[in-house]
Formats: structure tokens, sequence, C-alpha cells
């Protein structure tokens, strides 16, 4: 039987081996093709297994939280994978394995060869081989090296597209960093770029099929034995993935009729967590051939207002921190706005947590394999520790400025404005030294308002005294602030929305006029409606040829600044 806890030397090579999947989920969402070419596989990865972060807490909470977190086919399959791993692990990790390979295979309905059940397969054989030298772990980097490059010939749309399985490599990179730690290896340590080569790279001739179905998520609570439901799954939809667990089935399902499965599972119990969305092809010639002229990629922080969405479309890597409200914990990037300011509102304690230094250096890793030079853009050393984190890094793993660091003292929409900006900049082909000139410029001229619209998340988060935040809410003042290189920098009180706008407006009006080159983020939390009818056409009558967007405040700020807030901010894209 599986034990409620785990060694500790298991559990930090398990946490290890999230934060080198997180790292490559950007290259994961590149290249996948199968079972829809919709570039979520990373995504999924990410948010289905980052309760894996959380395994140095009792094993239990972890397996319930893993039990509602997948998302995607390749999400639900490593999470039926998981659950049962982790349950087993100190039986051994050879009995480990096997039992996570079962429940995966026995998760799909219609199990398909060439995907990460592959990887699960190689692994289970490799384990079985008694081997304890200092050769251990290269076996196994060769064995499931070869199951993944192997995904490409066994289906037609891997053929086609000329790449290996995402999900399949997906489970490389987490298996391959949990054995680096678990056998505490520092040598022999190969670049993914190396050990798969093009078959990270899809044929530019490839162009993915439409589908009309939608990608549906939900819980079918059950309250019974679900062993004789999965013979009437299969009639459900395509790509079929229920995991059990003690109160019923966690299910993915592709369906063209979202409505007509809704009504059959209820049939079959109560449905719970109903997800669905249409599912689009994202990869493709055009979206690679935007940034074939780079020659230099932006990275930067989550922290800035980008969603992840127009981060991929602009050619710009994110660097997530963490959201953690009660048990759940998930990438900044990846968690719900909505869900967000839901909870906070009903006083649940949301706070944020960075990643791990050694989850940075991975990311730093694994963007200077896929690209010859990288600038990356910190949120302002004044607010996180990144900027030291990486020019640490920097100064011992990377030469020849293939990686540069530049400490933009911005933070949220500011941070958007620049990172935007100089992205559209390399996108031209300008060399990486213009590149850095122009972020250096742009960091002293990009302007930013940020309206607090209640004191007390300041309060709540330390970053102001409960005299004061009582004060202000008691006389109805709200703060405007700045973050800039020296930290927050206080700009002016006001006591409406009203007012807000007001102030919004003779700020634009004082430092750009009527410049048409200009470039606005308009950053909502809950508000989303008012600054869409009633901020956005302001703005727009008093700049009329200036680019306006409209996007959600970053998570982190959000946290700290509370439902209500909102900012502006703007550049010229001529500095």
């Amino acid at each position: 039987m599986g034990n409620n806890r785990v060694s500790g030397e298991l559990v930090a090579a398990a946490v290890v081996g999230y934060e080198n999947l997180a790292s490559w989920s950007e290259l994961l969402d590149r290249i996948n093709v199968f079972p829809v070419a919709d570039g979520d596989t990373g995504v999924n990865l990410r948010v289905s297994l980052a309760p894996l972060r959380g395994c140095r807490v009792d094993l239990d909470t972890v397996l319930e939280q893993l039990s509602l977190s997948g998302r995607g086919n390749s999400g639900n399959i490593a999470v039926a994978f998981f659950r049962e791993f982790l349950k087993f692990m100190e039986d051994g990790l050879a009995e480990a394995v096997c039992r996570g390979r079962d429940m995966a295979w026995h998760a799909i309905v219609n199990p398909t060869p060439g995907t990460m059940l592959e990887v699960f397969d190689a692994l289970c054989l490799t384990l079985a081989e008694e081997q304890e030298d200092d050769s251990r772990y290269l076996t196994i980097r060769d064995c499931l090296q070869k199951a993944v490059l192997g995904t490409e010939t066994q289906l037609p749309e891997l053929s086609d597209a000329g790449v290996v399985d995402a999900g399949a490599l997906g489970m490389f990179c987490f298996f391959d960093g949990f054995f680096r730690e678990l056998l505490d290896v520092r040598d022999n340590v190969c670049k993914l770029t190396d050990l798969f080569g093009d078959a990270l790279c899809v044929n530019t001739s490839f162009h993915p099929s439409s589908s009309d179905e939608f990608c549906v998520e939900a819980y079918l609570r059950t309250g019974r034995e679900t062993g004789t439901l999965f013979a009437r799954l299969e009639s459900l939809g395509n790509s079929v993935v229920a995991v059990p667990d003690k109160s019923g089935l966690k299910l993915h399902v592709h369906t063209r009729n979202p409505a007509r499965l809704k009504k059959e599972l209820s049939q079959l119990g109560e449905v719970d967590g109903w997800r669905d969305e249409s599912m689009e092809p994202a990869t493709g010639a055009n979206t690679r051939k935007r940034f074939l002229k780079n020659k230099v990629r932006i990275m930067s922080d989550a922290a800035g207002s980008i969603p992840l969405t127009l981060a991929r479309t602009s050619g710009i890597i994110l660097l997530d921190s963490y959201i953690v409200a009660r048990d759940l914990m998930k990438p900044e990037s990846l968690f719900s706005p909505e869900q967000l300011y839901a909870l906070m509102k009903c006083g649940i304690r949301v706070t944020t947590a960075q990643a791990s230094n050694r989850e940075r250096h991975f990311h730093y890793q694994a963007a200077i394999q896929q690209y010859e030079k990288v600038l990356y853009l910190c949120t302002g050393s004044a607010f996180t520790g990144n900027y030291s984190v990486a020019v640490g890094w920097q100064k011992t793993n990377a030469s020849n400025g293939q990686f540069t660091v530049v400490d933009t003292g911005a933070a949220s929409g500011r941070l958007a404005v620049i990172a935007l900006l100089a992205a559209r900049l390399a996108e031209t082909g300008a060399e990486a030294k213009e590149v850095n000139e122009y972020v250096e410029v742009l960091s002293r001229q990009a302007e930013e308002f940020v309206f607090i619209h209640e004191l007390k998340y300041l309060v709540a988060g330390g970053r102001l005294s409960k005299t004061k935040g009582f004060l202000g809410d008691f006389f109805h003042k709200k703060p405007v602030i700045t973050p800039w290189f020296s930290g927050v920098r206080k700009r002016g009180m006001v006591r409406t929305p009203e007012a807000q706008l007001d102030f919004a407006c003779a700020a634009l009006k004082n430092r750009v006029g009527d410049a048409a080159d200009m470039l606005v983020v308009l950053q909502h939390t809950d508000n989303r409606k008012w600054l869409e009818q009633v901020v956005e056409e302001k703005i727009s009558k008093q700049l009329p040829g200036a680019e306006i967007l409209l996007l959600p405040l970053s998570l982190t700020s959000g946290v700290h600044m509370g439902p209500g807030t909102w900012s502006i901010a703007f550049a010229s894209s001529q500095v």
C-alpha cells in the first residue's frame, strides 16, 4: 500500500521535475499538434501539475488538488499518472511508475500510441533493470529520449509536422529534472535542443486542420464505484479521459455539442466544475514567420500586465510568480482574475509567492538554448529580487551577451508598455544593442498611474500601516501611485472614480498632449465593464490616434491592491 508521507529526497525531486517541465512550457505549446494543434500542452501541464510544488505539505492534500486540477488531454492523463505515482513512491520507484502507468492507460477511453504513454512504458522497463552505478541517470535519459523521438513516426499528425509529441516531451522534461535531483547529477547534463534537434521545430509546410469541437472539463460526482461507467463514456465524444477518485470522475472530452454532453452526463451523476471552450489551431507557419527576423527575444515577468496569449503573439517569454489562495497555488499568468477577485471579496486570504531561484534558472537556461540572444526586462528591483537573481546567474552561465538583464524600475502596466514596445522593435530585426538602448530610454519615459479603490488590501499585505489605511478609507480618499525605480511614488489623492478619470486625463494632457504615436495600456481588476464603456471611450476621444489596449492588471499587483483598482500606463513609441 502507498503511504501518506513521502521522503524528503523524493519530494525535492518531484518539485524539481515540475520546475524543469515549467521552464519548457512555451516550447511544448509551440510543438503541440496532437490531438488538436491548439498550442496549449505546456499550459495545461503547468496548471494540472502545479500541486506538485506543494508536495512538502500533507500528501492527501496534494492528491486532492491533483484530482481537480487536470486540464486538457495531456494534463488529465498526467494527473492520472501522478496521483498513483505519488501514492506509491515510498514503495519503490519501479512500483510507483508502473502503478502510475497503468492508471494513465486506464484513464484514456481510447488510448493512442505515440503519446506520453510511451514515456511511462519506457520508464517502467528501464527501472525494472537493476542498476545502481553512476551511469544510471544516463541509462534512464537515453531510454526516455528514444521513447520521445519514436513518437514522431507513430502518429500522422506528428510525422506531417516533423515534431515529437508535446506531452511525451513534457514528461521527459519532468523526469529529467526529477532524476537529476534524485541521483545528484551535476555533470552529463545535455541540452534539450541537442537531444531532440529538428524534432522541436514544426515544419513550415505544416498547416493544422481546423476543428469545430469544444474542449470540455467537468467533474462527474457519482457517489459510487465508477468502473461500470467507463463502457458508457466512449460514446460521449473524442479524446475522452476519465480520472477516478473516491467521489466520482474528473472528465475531459472533445465534443461538437457541449449542451447535449452536459445533459447526458447529468443522467449519470451530478455535474460540477463545468467548463467548455472552442478549440482553434494555434500552431502554424504564420505565427512562426512573425519572428524570423528577431535577433533578440524579449523575456519579462508576468508582474507586467501582459496576458499569456498577448505575450505569445508578441514574442515575449513570460516568467511567472505564483498566486496562493487557501490550498490552491497556480502560476500567475494561468490564474483566473475572476476567481481571484471573487475570493478576495469573500475575505479569503490570497498571497503571492516567488518561483524558486532554481526554477528561474531553468527558465533562463531554456531561453538561451532556444534563442541566440535574450533580453530580460525585470520587474523593478525595488519590488522583487528577480533582477539580482538573474544577474547572479548571468555572470556564471551566459557569455557573449547572450543573456542581458535590465532593471526596468517598473511593474504592472509600465512594464507591459516597455516590454510590448521593445518586442515590436525586436521583431523588425533590430540588433540587440539597439533594443537594449531603446529599453533604457523607454524605462525612464514610460508613465503609469495606479488608482487604488480600497486601502485595506495594502494594509493586509503589509504595504501600508493600519492607521493610514483606516484614515484613508474613512475619509474616502483614493491614492494615486506610480511604481518607480525607487519604489512606489505617491502622485495624488482623489475621492471618486470620476475624479480618478479626470486625474488620468489631466496627466495624459500634461505629458503627451495630442501625440498620435502613443501606446496606452488600461488595466482592470473586477471593473472591466466600467473601463471599457467609460474610461476607454474618454481616452480614445482625447487621443484619437493612440493605440489603446484593455488588459487585466497583473495579478501580483491585484493581490496587493485589491478589487476596484485600475491603472493607466503609456509611452510614445518614438523615444
